[in-house]
């Protein structure tokens, strides 16, 4: 699939970044009604691991030399799925989305090739707007596997928080200490192993991956009953330019589910955001999460306010 006629495609470099903001902020605006990325989230994107923009990614410019179009490749950990953001200037861009798309799928064939996999996955995301978007996927070959739901609440006029149930205790992680970030990623990789889409990361990778979110350290918290580690939460600061506290992941270890750890856990960090002052609290919940999550979220408050698909399909390793 090709670029329309007196398009190009090229590499991107660090000194595209406004560029490529203003692609990706235009892209957000047109999805989800505001820009969702600064510069640093995109510098951050062009460096991440396991990526290199000059194989990884493309730019495409219309006629007149502008930035209209975007791809980027997101794993993390170098292992399991491939996430895929093609991003485009809804009003500019929009008939170079597939013609993308199609250049980054044949880089994920590589990719698996590279790691000598017979195939890789390939993930993206579709907003409510986005109809051609979700079209020229299913195109593709990409099928629709699940829903996320975005849940916030207002933090104006927040209770004070209720004490713990008996036996609960949350307190900060003491992010200086090894041990208290060895026990956190303990909780959170036990209590997310029966997800169905948690892919496993060993302290170090996980360790070497937290200055990409972890700013907000005040902000995570541990839960112990009766003295015994149950439960842990992480937030992050990708939501501060809506004035909003996020958290990242929340983590109840099976055998203290329903004990009223998860809901301690979130309350405090309500409590520590409307401090700081912050207009609201949020975070994303997997429909398909077989611990029914959204429940309790909308026991402390939580309301649903938008939803976003995830797309997947498999890409054959190049030469299979």
């Amino acid at each position: 699939m090709t670029l329309p006629a007196g398009w190009t495609a090229r590499r991107p470099t660090l000194d595209d970044v406004p560029a490529i903001l203003a692609v990706v902020h235009a892209a957000d605006t047109f999805a989800v009604g505001h820009p969702d990325f600064d510069a640093e989230d995109v510098e951050a994107a062009l460096t991440a691991p396991f990526f290199d923009p000059t194989r990884d990614s493309w730019l495409a410019e219309d006629p007149d030399g502008r930035v209209v179009g975007c791809t980027l490749i997101d794993n993390p950990t170098g292992v399991g799925r491939e996430f895929v953001e093609v991003y485009v200037d809804p009003e500019r861009g929009a008939a170079v989305r597939a013609p993308l798309l199609a250049r980054v799928l044949d880089r994920i064939a590589e990719r698996a090739a590279e790691r000598g996999l017979p195939a890789l996955t390939a993930r993206t995301t579709v907003f409510a707007p986005e109809t051609r978007w979700a079209a020229e996927l299913a195109e593709a070959g990409f099928t629709r596997v699940k829903r996320y739901v975005r849940m916030t609440r207002p933090l104006a006029g927040l209770p004070a928080e209720p004490p713990p149930p008996p036996g609960v205790d949350v307190r900060p992680l003491r992010a200086d200490d090894e041990a208290d970030l060895r026990l956190f990623h303990r909780i959170f990789d036990t209590a997310f192993r029966d997800t169905p889409d948690y892919e496993p990361v060993g302290f170090d990778q996980w360790r070497e991956q937290l200055p990409r979110y972890a700013k907000v350290w005040d902000e995570w918290f541990v839960a112990e009953v009766d003295g015994e580690p149950a439960g842990a939460l992480q937030s992050s600061d990708q939501a501060l330019d809506q004035d909003t506290g996020w958290v990242r992941t929340l983590s109840v270890l099976p055998a203290y589910r329903r004990r009223g750890v998860g809901a301690a856990l979130l309350r405090r960090a309500f409590t520590v955001y409307a401090a700081k002052g912050r207009a609201a609290a949020g975070l994303g919940v997997d429909l398909t999460n077989p611990t029914s999550p959204a429940t309790l979220y909308r026991s402390v408050g939580l309301r649903e306010e938008r939803w976003t698909d995830m797309y997947e399909r498999s890409v054959p390793a190049a030469g299979v």
